[in-house]
């Protein structure tokens, strides 16, 4: 029986995964196989020696500790894509809302709530329109920072509004480059794709290598009077050159799914908050798809969109499988096929890959690993954790 925590309030869709007879789910538990989770922050007590899975129901992991998670061999997984079509309306939303006078219009009208006469009404309202006047996003250049799952989804989107597309993304995948239009005129930098951007809109994950990316020198580099949206992530913009540029006109809007102190309420903000992912939809989305990882991961050791460990998918037909976590050095797999061969014990088939300083391994061997045979493999300097699967079915 495998022990699943769930930390945040989890789709039912996602839940009912977990058959009866195999799992046993709880908000509190005592040496969790595997943690769910949204938004909670992880901390020392979530951490037991019996982990070995954590699921974000999303894509960001800020609230894992990824590094402490895999010295210790715990794959941690998230849901990249399973909330693009949110994310992507809501950047429709802000697109929308930087071209047009929507929101000043709305408080507009809520001002004249003690106006009874109709005909006065409006007088006042054809009289006053033309203040909030704006202009179309048709024949506007768009230009998309992050051309993954989102930031493809909303250059589709935007080439659809019959808008320019520029784009830039210096890790763009195989994959993704399949999916992306051609019609989306590719930049060779970030500054090329700034420079041309009448509206920019982020789409990368925050890293150390992304933090404060949107500064002072990069702000420089934009059209005068261009629009910034971030419905990616807050630590990506530095929010005081954001109000420096905004100030100085180089900025004529910043449209944030983040509010921050210092920000709220300043001329050229609008920040919502936090509602990128918030759909019913994208809550289902993202809980079926964490489920249905762990639920492979933890049955049958593969897997699928980890953000610490390689992807390792090997489809179980006979045998017993052995799933093994070690350093990333040389000698490692040698020693254990070494330790299997010298116990008589034949391998079937097998997969290897690693990931940065992490290897991970998984192998079918004809017969049934013994105690002893998984004591000496965890013996090795350098393996980390070794797993074993009763027959495949």
């Amino acid at each position: 029986m495998h022990k699943v925590r769930v930390l945040n309030n989890i789709s039912e869709k996602g839940l009912v995964k977990f058959s009866a007879e195999k799992y046993t789910l709880a908000e509190d538990m005592a040496n969790p196989d595997a943690l769910l989770l949204r938004s909670h922050k992880m901390a020392a007590q979530d951490i037991s020696e019996s982990l070995v899975a954590v699921g974000r129901a999303g894509a960001g992991v800020n609230n894992i500790p990824v590094e402490e998670m895999t010295e210790k061999g715990v794959v941690v997984f998230n849901t990249p894509g399973a909330n693009a079509n949110a994310v992507k309306e809501l950047v429709l939303a802000g697109l929308l809302l930087s071209r047009r006078g929507i929101i000043g219009g709305i408080e507009y009208v809520n001002s004249l709530s003690e106006h009874e006469d109709k005909a006065e009404l409006n007088k006042l309202v054809e009289a006053s329109k033309k203040k909030y006047k704006g202009s179309e996003l048709k024949g506007k250049t768009l230009g998309v920072l992050g051309l993954g799952a989102i930031g493809s989804m909303v250059a589709e989107m935007a080439l659809q509004m019959d808008m320019t597309v520029l784009g830039y993304d210096p890790a763009l995948s195989v994959e993704a480059a399949w999916r992306l239009s051609s019609q989306v005129k590719k930049m060779d930098n970030m500054q090329s794709l700034f420079a041309r951007s009448d509206v920019i809109t982020l789409h990368v994950p925050a890293l150390e290598s992304t933090r404060g990316l949107v500064n002072a020198e990069v702000l420089s580099g934009f059209k005068d009077g261009a629009v910034l949206l971030n419905f990616s992530r807050e630590e990506i913009v530095n929010n005081e050159d954001v109000l420096a540029a905004l100030e100085s006109g180089k900025l004529s809007q910043y449209i944030s799914d983040f509010p921050t102190p210092g920000m709220i309420g300043k001329a050229g903000v609008v920040a919502t908050p936090h509602l990128g992912a918030s759909t019913a939809e994208a809550e289902e989305n993202c809980a079926v798809m964490v489920a249905e990882q762990i639920i492979d991961f933890l049955e049958h050791g593969n897997i699928r969109n980890s953000v610490n460990f390689p992807a390792v998918s090997l489809e179980r037909t006979q045998g017993y499988r052995i799933a093994l976590v070690n350093k990333n050095v040389p000698r490692i797999l040698g020693s254990v096929l070494s330790i299997l061969a010298d116990k008589n014990i034949n391998v079937i088939d097998m997969l290897n890959k690693s990931r940065d300083n992490v290897a991970y391994n998984l192998i079918d061997v004809e017969t049934s690993p013994s105690d002893d045979l998984i004591d000496a493999i965890r013996t090795i300097d350098g393996v980390v954790n070794v797993r074993t699967f009763n027959e495949s079915p």
